[in-house]
Protein backbone atom coordinates (compact mmCIF):
# COMPACT_ATOMS: atom_id res chain seq x y z
CA UNK A 1 0.00 0.00 0.00
CA UNK A 2 1.74 3.61 -1.10
CA UNK A 3 2.22 5.90 2.12
CA UNK A 4 0.73 9.03 0.99
CA UNK A 5 2.39 12.61 2.06
CA UNK A 6 0.51 14.59 4.30
CA UNK A 7 1.70 17.64 2.16
CA UNK A 8 0.44 17.78 -1.55
CA UNK A 9 -2.80 17.02 -3.32
CA UNK A 10 -3.38 19.22 -6.35
CA UNK A 11 -7.47 18.89 -7.05
CA UNK A 12 -8.58 19.91 -10.47
CA UNK A 13 -6.45 22.51 -10.51
CA UNK A 14 -6.90 24.90 -13.88
CA UNK A 15 -5.86 27.81 -15.12
CA UNK A 16 -6.73 30.77 -17.93
CA UNK A 17 -5.26 33.92 -18.66
CA UNK A 18 -7.42 37.17 -19.40
CA UNK A 19 -6.62 39.56 -21.61
CA UNK A 20 -7.91 42.80 -23.41
CA UNK A 21 -8.01 39.92 -26.62
CA UNK A 22 -9.78 37.29 -25.10
CA UNK A 23 -9.00 34.40 -22.74
CA UNK A 24 -6.31 31.10 -23.03
CA UNK A 25 -6.62 28.08 -20.84
CA UNK A 26 -2.94 27.08 -20.69
CA UNK A 27 -3.90 24.32 -17.23
CA UNK A 28 -7.33 22.33 -17.44
CA UNK A 29 -8.97 20.08 -14.50
CA UNK A 30 -5.06 18.72 -13.72
CA UNK A 31 -5.57 16.64 -10.19
CA UNK A 32 -2.45 14.26 -8.47
CA UNK A 33 -1.41 13.32 -4.97
CA UNK A 34 2.11 13.54 -4.04
CA UNK A 35 3.19 10.13 -2.37
CA UNK A 36 6.20 10.60 0.52
CA UNK A 37 9.45 10.78 -0.86
CA UNK A 38 8.83 9.95 -4.43
CA UNK A 39 10.58 10.75 -7.51
CA UNK A 40 7.27 12.24 -9.55
CA UNK A 41 7.81 13.27 -13.58
CA UNK A 42 5.56 14.91 -15.27
CA UNK A 43 6.09 14.26 -18.77
CA UNK A 44 4.87 16.85 -21.46
CA UNK A 45 5.29 18.66 -24.82
CA UNK A 46 6.82 21.99 -25.16
CA UNK A 47 4.94 24.53 -24.24
CA UNK A 48 1.90 22.67 -23.22
CA UNK A 49 1.29 24.28 -19.60
CA UNK A 50 3.84 22.25 -17.62
CA UNK A 51 5.77 25.11 -16.14
CA UNK A 52 2.57 27.32 -15.28
CA UNK A 53 1.25 24.03 -12.94
CA UNK A 54 4.93 24.29 -11.52
CA UNK A 55 4.00 27.63 -10.81
CA UNK A 56 0.70 27.58 -9.38
CA UNK A 57 2.26 24.28 -7.08
CA UNK A 58 5.28 26.67 -6.38
CA UNK A 59 2.64 29.38 -5.22
CA UNK A 60 4.21 31.77 -8.27
CA UNK A 61 1.04 31.49 -9.76
CA UNK A 62 -2.18 32.00 -8.64
CA UNK A 63 -4.83 29.18 -10.13
CA UNK A 64 -8.03 29.81 -11.81
CA UNK A 65 -9.72 26.72 -10.50
CA UNK A 66 -9.73 23.76 -8.04
CA UNK A 67 -7.51 23.77 -5.26
CA UNK A 68 -4.03 22.91 -4.22
CA UNK A 69 -3.73 21.13 -0.46
CA UNK A 70 -0.57 20.82 1.36
CA UNK A 71 -1.18 19.48 5.34
CA UNK A 72 -4.51 19.56 4.84
CA UNK A 73 -4.73 23.24 4.21
CA UNK A 74 -5.45 25.47 1.18
CA UNK A 75 -1.66 26.33 0.23
CA UNK A 76 -1.55 30.14 -1.33
CA UNK A 77 1.69 31.96 -2.36
CA UNK A 78 5.11 30.53 -1.70
CA UNK A 79 5.81 27.93 1.27
CA UNK A 80 8.96 27.40 2.65
CA UNK A 81 8.84 23.81 2.86
CA UNK A 82 8.83 23.96 -1.51
CA UNK A 83 12.61 24.47 -3.41
CA UNK A 84 12.61 25.05 -6.90
CA UNK A 85 15.39 24.84 -9.40
CA UNK A 86 14.97 26.16 -13.39
CA UNK A 87 16.07 25.47 -16.00
CA UNK A 88 17.60 28.95 -15.89
CA UNK A 89 19.44 29.12 -12.73
CA UNK A 90 20.13 32.83 -12.13
CA UNK A 91 23.09 32.19 -10.44
CA UNK A 92 24.31 35.68 -8.66
CA UNK A 93 27.46 35.93 -11.59
CA UNK A 94 29.34 38.04 -8.78
CA UNK A 95 29.07 35.54 -5.86
CA UNK A 96 31.56 32.51 -5.60
CA UNK A 97 29.95 28.86 -5.46
CA UNK A 98 29.64 28.88 -1.68
CA UNK A 99 28.04 32.83 -1.63
CA UNK A 100 25.84 31.08 -4.13
CA UNK A 101 25.15 27.83 -1.97
CA UNK A 102 24.32 29.74 1.09
CA UNK A 103 21.96 32.67 -0.27
CA UNK A 104 18.88 30.90 1.02
CA UNK A 105 20.06 31.06 4.84
CA UNK A 106 21.74 34.36 4.63
CA UNK A 107 18.18 35.95 3.25
CA UNK A 108 16.67 34.69 6.22
CA UNK A 109 19.40 35.44 8.76
CA UNK A 110 20.83 32.35 9.67
CA UNK A 111 24.19 33.42 11.13
CA UNK A 112 27.60 32.90 9.09
CA UNK A 113 28.98 29.72 10.15
CA UNK A 114 25.80 27.80 10.60
CA UNK A 115 25.16 28.68 7.03
CA UNK A 116 28.81 27.93 5.58
CA UNK A 117 28.46 24.70 7.48
CA UNK A 118 24.91 23.92 6.25
CA UNK A 119 26.42 25.06 2.48
CA UNK A 120 29.49 22.71 2.86
CA UNK A 121 27.64 20.16 3.43
CA UNK A 122 25.71 20.45 0.36
CA UNK A 123 28.55 21.59 -2.02
CA UNK A 124 29.85 18.22 -0.74
CA UNK A 125 26.44 16.31 -1.64
CA UNK A 126 26.58 17.72 -5.14
CA UNK A 127 30.22 16.89 -5.68
CA UNK A 128 31.94 20.27 -6.02
CA UNK A 129 34.12 19.86 -3.01
CA UNK A 130 37.35 22.13 -4.05
CA UNK A 131 35.29 24.84 -6.00
CA UNK A 132 34.02 26.95 -3.31
CA UNK A 133 35.43 30.24 -4.21
CA UNK A 134 35.30 29.23 -7.83
CA UNK A 135 32.48 32.14 -9.94
CA UNK A 136 29.62 31.03 -11.91
CA UNK A 137 31.42 31.59 -15.06
CA UNK A 138 34.39 29.98 -14.39
CA UNK A 139 32.35 26.40 -14.25
CA UNK A 140 30.71 24.12 -16.84
CA UNK A 141 26.41 23.99 -17.33
CA UNK A 142 26.54 20.58 -15.42
CA UNK A 143 28.69 21.81 -12.27
CA UNK A 144 26.27 25.10 -12.77
CA UNK A 145 23.34 23.01 -12.46
CA UNK A 146 25.27 21.20 -9.27
CA UNK A 147 25.09 24.96 -7.78
CA UNK A 148 21.48 25.38 -8.53
CA UNK A 149 21.11 22.15 -6.90
CA UNK A 150 22.93 22.59 -4.18
CA UNK A 151 21.36 26.21 -3.20
CA UNK A 152 17.61 24.71 -3.40
CA UNK A 153 18.79 21.73 -0.71
CA UNK A 154 20.10 24.30 1.17
CA UNK A 155 16.68 26.30 1.84
CA UNK A 156 15.54 22.37 3.13
CA UNK A 157 12.78 22.08 1.30
CA UNK A 158 10.67 18.83 2.21
CA UNK A 159 9.43 19.40 -1.87
CA UNK A 160 11.92 19.93 -4.14
CA UNK A 161 10.87 21.13 -8.07
CA UNK A 162 12.62 21.17 -10.87
CA UNK A 163 11.71 22.65 -14.51
CA UNK A 164 13.38 20.84 -17.08
CA UNK A 165 17.20 21.61 -15.51
CA UNK A 166 19.01 19.54 -17.69
CA UNK A 167 17.05 21.19 -21.22
CA UNK A 168 20.12 23.07 -21.90
CA UNK A 169 22.63 20.74 -21.75
CA UNK A 170 24.65 18.67 -23.92
CA UNK A 171 23.81 14.90 -24.27
CA UNK A 172 26.70 13.41 -22.42
CA UNK A 173 26.38 16.04 -18.98
CA UNK A 174 22.06 15.17 -19.32
CA UNK A 175 23.16 11.27 -18.56
CA UNK A 176 25.62 12.08 -16.14
CA UNK A 177 23.31 14.74 -14.16
CA UNK A 178 20.46 12.48 -14.05
CA UNK A 179 22.53 9.91 -12.31
CA UNK A 180 24.09 12.83 -10.52
CA UNK A 181 20.54 13.89 -9.26
CA UNK A 182 19.26 10.27 -8.60
CA UNK A 183 22.32 9.72 -6.07
CA UNK A 184 21.52 13.04 -4.40
CA UNK A 185 17.62 11.98 -4.06
CA UNK A 186 18.52 8.81 -2.73
CA UNK A 187 21.07 9.99 -0.34
CA UNK A 188 18.52 13.11 0.73
CA UNK A 189 15.21 11.13 0.50
CA UNK A 190 13.25 14.25 -0.48
CA UNK A 191 9.91 14.44 -2.31
CA UNK A 192 10.66 15.56 -6.05
CA UNK A 193 8.26 16.66 -8.99
CA UNK A 194 10.59 16.78 -11.74
CA UNK A 195 9.16 18.04 -15.47
CA UNK A 196 10.90 17.17 -18.85
CA UNK A 197 9.98 16.57 -22.37
CA UNK A 198 11.91 13.71 -22.64
CA UNK A 199 10.24 10.28 -22.81
CA UNK A 200 13.88 8.79 -21.98
CA UNK A 201 14.59 10.92 -19.45
CA UNK A 202 11.41 10.35 -17.36
CA UNK A 203 10.96 6.55 -17.57
CA UNK A 204 15.14 6.90 -15.95
CA UNK A 205 13.96 8.54 -13.03
CA UNK A 206 10.98 9.00 -12.43
CA UNK A 207 9.07 6.41 -9.60
CA UNK A 208 6.03 7.65 -11.61
CA UNK A 209 4.99 9.43 -14.54
CA UNK A 210 2.27 11.79 -15.41
CA UNK A 211 1.70 12.46 -18.82
CA UNK A 212 -0.29 15.40 -19.97
CA UNK A 213 -1.63 16.50 -23.26
CA UNK A 214 -0.92 19.52 -25.44
CA UNK A 215 -2.14 22.90 -24.48
CA UNK A 216 -4.33 22.95 -22.49
CA UNK A 217 -2.45 20.95 -20.29
CA UNK A 218 -4.72 17.86 -18.92
CA UNK A 219 -3.56 14.69 -17.44
CA UNK A 220 -3.75 12.15 -20.24
CA UNK A 221 -2.48 9.33 -18.16
CA UNK A 222 -0.29 7.96 -15.51
CA UNK A 223 2.80 5.17 -15.39
CA UNK A 224 3.96 3.78 -12.62
CA UNK A 225 7.30 2.96 -13.09
CA UNK A 226 8.27 -0.14 -11.27
CA UNK A 227 12.07 -0.75 -11.94
CA UNK A 228 14.93 -1.27 -10.38
CA UNK A 229 17.77 1.24 -10.36
CA UNK A 230 20.53 1.87 -11.72
CA UNK A 231 17.88 1.16 -14.90
CA UNK A 232 19.12 -0.28 -18.28
CA UNK A 233 17.96 1.97 -21.19
CA UNK A 234 18.00 -1.07 -23.33
CA UNK A 235 16.28 -3.39 -20.88
CA UNK A 236 12.97 -5.54 -22.52
CA UNK A 237 11.06 -3.82 -19.67
CA UNK A 238 12.52 -0.61 -20.04
CA UNK A 239 11.73 -0.48 -23.92
CA UNK A 240 8.07 -1.05 -23.39
CA UNK A 241 7.20 1.62 -21.12
CA UNK A 242 9.05 4.25 -23.11
CA UNK A 243 7.63 2.39 -26.11
CA UNK A 244 3.97 3.18 -24.33
CA UNK A 245 4.27 6.00 -23.65
CA UNK A 246 5.36 7.59 -27.23
CA UNK A 247 2.82 5.91 -28.87
CA UNK A 248 0.36 7.94 -26.48
CA UNK A 249 1.78 11.35 -27.17
CA UNK A 250 3.53 13.29 -30.07
CA UNK A 251 6.85 13.47 -27.82
CA UNK A 252 10.00 12.20 -29.34
CA UNK A 253 11.99 9.93 -27.84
Amino acid sequence: MEQLTSGLVVEHVSKTFFSQDGYFTAVEDVSFTLNDGEFLVILGPGRCGKTVLLNMIAGIEEKTGGSILYNGQEKTGAHPDFGMVFQSLALMPFKTVMENVELPLKLRGVAKEERRKTAQHYIQLVGLTGFEKSYPHELSGGMKQRVGIARAYTANPKVLIMDEPFGQLDAQTRYSMQNEILRIWEAERRTVIFVTNNIEEACYLGDRIILLSDCPATVKETYPIDLPRPRDMVSREFLSIRTRISDNTELAI
